[in-house]
């Protein structure tokens, strides 16, 4: 159990160290943690704790590049190739219903997968569920 804890702690370190030297510390209790959702929110990043337990839309982000570390669970997800049906959803992400070719991944447990800016990705397969912290590094 300390090593899922060390690998989000440096995951966070380092998102933390990258922002300016006059930021402000935030602290998230454990409390916050264990019920998920959005634990910081800021200009240039976000984190969070995901649920899934299905399948989800193509996505890419323009300017968010995203961190995944797997907590529990397991599920397929396809990376690169040509998102198929992309409509925007918002100002700089597009969601889209497959991907032609791409690269085809199992995530575990454990598991840590960083997906930069612009790069299609999709949770393709969900058998059960997934729970996993993501960080989004986002570019002005």
């Amino acid at each position: 159990m300390k090593l899922p804890l060390l690998v989000t702690t440096l995951l966070i370190s380092a998102v933390l160290l990258a922002m300016p030297a006059d930021s402000t510390v935030t602290y998230v209790d454990h409390e916050k943690v264990a019920k998920g959702g959005s634990l910081v929110t800021a200009p240039d990043l976000s984190v969070s704790v995901n649920r899934r337990t299905g399948p989800g839309q193509v996505e890419v982000h323009d300017k968010e590049t995203d961190t995944f570390y797997i907590l529990d669970g397991e599920a397929t997800i396809v990376t690169g190739g040509t998102m198929v049906g992309g409509k925007v959803s918002r100002p700089n992400q597009q969601l889209g219903t497959s991907i032609n070719g791409g690269e085809t991944r199992h995530l575990a447990k454990g598991d840590v997968m960083v997906i930069p800016a612009g790069v299609p990705h999709w949770f393709k397969e969900v058998p059960k569920e997934i729970n996993y912290y993501v960080v989004k590094v986002i570019k002005p």
